[in-house]
This record gives C-alpha cells, sequence and structure tokens, in this order.
C-alpha cells in the first residue's frame, strides 16, 4: 500500500489529496470501494497517475531518489504553492522547447 511504504497516515493522504480524512477512514474501516474520481485525487495527493496506481509488480512505480525528494517537497506546499510550481515548470517547458 502506497500510503503505508511512504510512511503517510490517513490525516496527511487527506490533506495531500484534497479528500476529507473521514471518507479515507471509511474506505479503510468498512472496507468500502472509492469511486474513480476519488482515485485520481488520491494518486495526485501521491504524485502518481492512475496506470502507475493499478500497475501490477513492485518496481512498477520505481522512482529515484531525487523524484522521491521531489514528491516531498511537493507533499509539504500547500495547494497555491503547487500551483506556481506547476505553472513555473509549464513555463520553463516551454522555454526549453522553443531554444
Amino acid at each position: 500500500m502506497i500510503r503505508l511504504e511512504r510512511g503517510w497516515s490517513e490525516y496527511e493522504l487527506a490533506k495531500n489529496s484534497g479528500i476529507s480524512q473521514s471518507i479515507i477512514s471509511t474506505w479503510y474501516r468498512k472496507n468500502q470501494t472509492p469511486t474513480i474520481q476519488a482515485l485520481d485525487k488520491v494518486c495526485k495527493g501521491f504524485g502518481i497517475t492512475l496506470s502507475q496506481f493499478f500497475a501490477e509488480g513492485d518496481d512498477s512505480i520505481f522512482l529515484t531518489q531525487e523524484q522521491k525528494e521531489m514528491l516531498d517537497n511537493w507533499s509539504a506546499l500547500n495547494q497555491k504553492q503547487r500551483q506556481l510550481v506547476t505553472e513555473l515548470l509549464k513555463n520553463m517547458s516551454v522555454l526549453s522547447s522553443a531554444l
């Protein structure tokens, strides 16, 4: 389970995904299945795609140390900061492709 591998509590998953902790707790305690929209939010909170989430095998979500550090830093940001970083990366990508 990704949440446990990362050492995240249900609260941390809720904070990073934008889903209430009570809903996440219900999934675990009552073994309820989340909707695909909720899973998409969870994946965004983890910084992975839905296809990576559903991929089989232990090495399907292999991250380099640099990528793990980036995700850890990303997780510490609030929503506004994430939007700013995303815009910065998009702008850098556009500039890079124009060179």
